[in-house]
């Protein structure tokens, strides 16, 4: 309903799994590795677990999109089956049976015994997958286990993924299934969101959905939504999509914490009490609550008041949140945002145009009032960084086929701005201010960069300026590849080229050959290192946007 007002091409908080909304948090990427490590290292048994709603089967989803050609895959979703039901949907889903009548169960085993040895001689690999796992019997629990003894001597021929609720640890824990227990190498518990991670994945469903940095949810809103929902991205797609309705009823483009809070009434009634969550003391109260807070917002009024009144006070009144800190976001986190090819547009060039730098301005103008005529809110720095993204140029960075914008945003010492060669913004600390400050950078200089300011002219800034005012992320546009397969050990073709073509220039000791081998796994893993991120020789998004960044 509301996606013509808000410029959407589709509702972006649907909760239908959907891979090309796959956001992949800290913890979402790790259990993604672990996938891709008992896969390919031909594990056996696989267990990731998680709550209700935090992304399992999307994640699931996104593994099989992500499977090539010999990898065979099958996702069983319906856990409430007898043994007989089990393998004849396994051979089904392997597009085994081929419409040909029912067989008894020894003849069905047989026939994917037969299938994955035949997989395996032409060096293909089986994964099957099983969703909401927490459902299985004991009994089909113990045929899953039979059928991982269809191997070789030397190699499992079938890789068993099971996904579910926390509960499937009990279950798998029983007396009973110790045999099956055993048997699993790779375990993984699937964490929610933290705050800073829930934003990233309201503007990464955003800007997939279409979004341009027009839609705005305010801190407020944003903290409201992330004490209901403690991170869960089921509960953070309720309140988004219930907050986005009520928004275009009240012909508003900023969703407030007001709108947020009415959401959230809409969907669970009135509120009786506090939401309880083992994740979070946090909870919204019930209607008598501002009676009893009355003295609270009497004083904090009267703070406002003073701070109009006159600046004097405010050693004072600074030194009541004195003992506030604000919890730094882990390192090295990133995620990824896919939206939709905006109008192909060339970097800007207007390199005659001579400001003095950011520091040698008049001192007396504040340092506040000069960074604010230079910095730019969310919505202004990602729309400028799409202006300067060069769709043509972008098109010949990888060879696997078509390609479209995305979007990566990176934590990282400061240091590491000097090694890019294209176009990002860099999120600063500005003093006084809550909301998040960007610099939209066009060029890195030998002393520092060139800055577009609000009405897009260059503003030079010194690398002390840079390094002074650093908070934590930097984000750039991409071309992702539509087909985007992570690359490993013994892949081949022009993706895997493009990459050690990329290394070779810089400086990296990698032959060209077009095969994923063990030397250019190695210079991978060096690449990965020197930029902070898990060394784990797999090219994947988060070092494909590194690669395209840094080699320029």
């Amino acid at each position: 309903m509301y996606d013509t007002y808000f410029g959407l091409k589709e509702n972006p908080f649907n909760l239908t799994p959907d891979p090309k909304y796959l956001f992949l948090s800290h913890s979402h990427n790790e259990a993604f590795d672990h996938l891709l490590y008992g896969i390919n290292e031909r594990k056996g048994f696989i267990v990731i677990v998680g709550g209700i709603g935090i992304g399992k089967t999307t994640l699931c989803r996104s593994l099989l999109n992500q499977a090539d050609d010999s990898t065979k895959t099958a996702l069983i979703f319906n856990t409430c089956i007898s043994e007989t039901e089990l393998i004849e949907a396994v051979n089904q889903e392997f597009g085994i049976n081929n419409g040909s009548k029912k067989t008894g169960r020894k003849e069905q085993i047989d026939r994917l015994n037969e299938f994955l040895l035949k997989n395996f001689s032409d060096g293909g690999n089986a994964v099957l997958v099983f969703d909401e796992a927490q459902n299985l019997s004991p009994s089909v629990l113990e045929q899953i286990r039979m059928l991982s003894n269809l191997e070789t001597e030397k190699e499992k021929l079938l890789q068993i993924v099971l996904v579910g609720q926390p509960e499937l640890r009990g279950l798998l824990a029983a007396p009973a299934l110790r045999q099956l227990n055993d048997r699993i190498t790779v375990w993984y518990q699937l964490e929610n969101l933290d705050r800073q991670e829930m934003q990233s994945y309201v503007e990464h469903r955003l800007v997939v959905a279409g979004s341009h940095g027009n839609i705005k949810f305010t801190n407020s809103a944003l903290n409201a939504i992330h004490d209901y929902s403690h991170g869960t991205p089921r509960r953070i797609n309720s309140v988004c999509d219930r907050a986005l309705l009520i928004a275009y009823c009240r012909n508003e483009m900023v969703i407030s914490k007001d709108t947020v809070l009415r959401a959230i009434n809409d969907i669970d009634g009135e509120f009786s009490g506090e939401f309880n969550n083992e994740n979070s003391q946090r909870g919204f109260r019930p209607k008598w609550l501002p009676k009893r807070i009355a003295p609270a917002a009497a004083l904090l009024l009267a703070l406002i008041l003073v701070s109009f009144v006159g600046w004097q006070f405010r050693d004072g009144i600074s030194g009541l949140f004195s003992g506030i800190e604000i919890a730094a976001v882990a390192q090295n986190k990133s995620f990824v945002r896919r939206p939709v090819v905006p109008e192909k547009t060339h970097l800007i060039q207007n390199k005659s145009l001579e400001h003095k730098p950011l520091q040698a301005q008049n001192e007396s103008v504040t340092g506040l009032q000069r960074a604010a005529s230079l910095t730019l809110d969310n919505r202004a720095s990602l729309a400028g960084l799409f202006k300067l993204f060069n769709v043509e140029a972008a098109e010949d960075s990888f060879a696997a086929g078509d390609v479209y914008p995305g979007l990566f945003s990176f934590e990282a010492p400061p240091q590491l701005y000097r090694m890019f060669r294209r176009p990002l913004r860099l999120r600063i600390r500005v003093e006084n201010t809550n909301q998040a400050n960007y610099l939209l950078i066009r060029e890195i200089t030998t002393d520092g960069a060139i800055a577009l300011d609000a009405d897009g002219a260059e503003r030079p800034v010194t690398e002390d300026y840079i390094l002074a005012h650093w908070d934590r992320e930097m984000s750039w546009v991409y071309p992702c590849e539509l087909q985007n397969t992570r690359l490993i050990e013994g892949m081949r073709g022009p993706s895997v080229l493009k990459v050690q073509q990329m290394l070779q220039e810089m400086g990296y000791s990698v032959e060209p050959t077009g095969i994923y081998d063990s030397a250019t796994i190695e210079e991978v893993r060096r690449f990965q290192r020197i930029l902070g991120v898990e060394a784990n020789g797999i090219v994947g998004t988060r070092t494909k946007a590194l690669l395209y960044q840094v080699a320029g």
